[in-house]
């Protein structure tokens, strides 16, 4: 299996154009992977998403998984218009030559039974080997498959999703606050993620259940979502990517047309000083 030395991108072409107050020039990637939008929840970005899907074209487009919230929509219906705007535009790209990938998640689990299903160039798929330029063999998948791995006492897991829902809830009167004072976002979400130990841990847990799905296709790595965690790391030499979301950290993993691979936050993109920086990148060595 090939190894997977890392390198770091401090900012790409695009990253440092972002710099300037000019208009935004649209990049140019070899794949996108998104996950976790949550269409049909009050927390979804669906604004920073679009302004991400104009900035950014890519190959190939790959979602991993809870792009509609049907657990929301059952729970309390709520839609705008940005989030018809959101669906177009996704749907649009498998009509503009994109090759387009939908893996389903829990959250839209009803789109597993249409699996393998192909219209046009959209492709869904319970899960996907993407090969990226430089050669690693990637494993996608959304990710809840692993849950039954990491996962703590039942009641416990409970308080936990119950604190992440009120969390999101504080986010958007914390942000709100925050934009009138012409300030950039900051996930309230995230920070409590990193800091409270069971959290740490089942991230952890996961990483590692991840990393080892992979190991045992015999693949170099792994791209999923689910956990909400945004992160481009290795586990024993497996290529671990989380992509993030778009409730919490409004982020992606995007292919450089080199293979490299980058972790994007798109967080702070209507800030005019802001730049989507690619967090940290690796790629396979020549």
């Amino acid at each position: 299996m090939p190894g997977g030395n890392a390198h770091t991108h401090e900012t790409s072409d695009y990253a440092a154009s972002r710099m300037s107050l000019g208009p935004r020039p649209t990049f140019h990637a070899r794949a996108v992977f998104l996950s976790d939008i949550h269409l049909g929840s009050r927390d979804c970005h669906a604004d920073l998403l679009l302004e991400f899907l104009r900035s950014v074209r890519a190959d190939e487009l790959i979602l991993i998984g809870d792009i509609v919230d049907i657990w929301s929509l059952q729970r309390s219906f709520y839609w705008t218009q940005a989030h018809t705007d959101v669906l177009r535009a996704l749907l649009a790209r498998s009509r503009d030559g994109t090759r387009v990938i939908y893996v389903p998640g829990n959250h839209d689990a009803s789109f597993r039974d249409l699996c393998p299903a192909s219209f046009g160039e959209l492709h869904i798929r319970r899960d996907y080997v993407h090969q990226t330029a430089a050669g690693l063999r990637l494993l996608v998948t959304h990710g809840d498959e692993f849950d039954a791995a990491v996962q703590c006492n039942r009641w416990l897991a409970s308080l936990g999703s119950g604190l992440y829902d009120v969390a999101l809830a504080l986010n958007r009167a914390l942000n709100g606050l925050r934009r009138m004072r012409g300030r950039g976002y900051w996930s309230l979400a995230g920070f409590l993620k990193s800091r409270i130990g069971n959290a740490v841990e089942y991230v952890r847990r996961f990483e590692t259940a991840a990393a080892e799905a992979a190991r045992t296709r015999g693949l170099d790595g792994i791209v999923c979502g689910h956990i909400h965690r945004p992160r481009l790391t290795q586990h024993d030499g497996i290529l671990y990517c989380n992509d993030g979301d778009w409730v919490d950290s409004c982020s992606a993993i995007v292919e450089q047309t080199d293979g490299s691979l980058e972790l994007w936050q798109w967080a702070d993109a209507s800030q005019p000083a802001s730049i989507s920086r690619p967090l940290s990148g690796l790629a396979r060595a020549a």
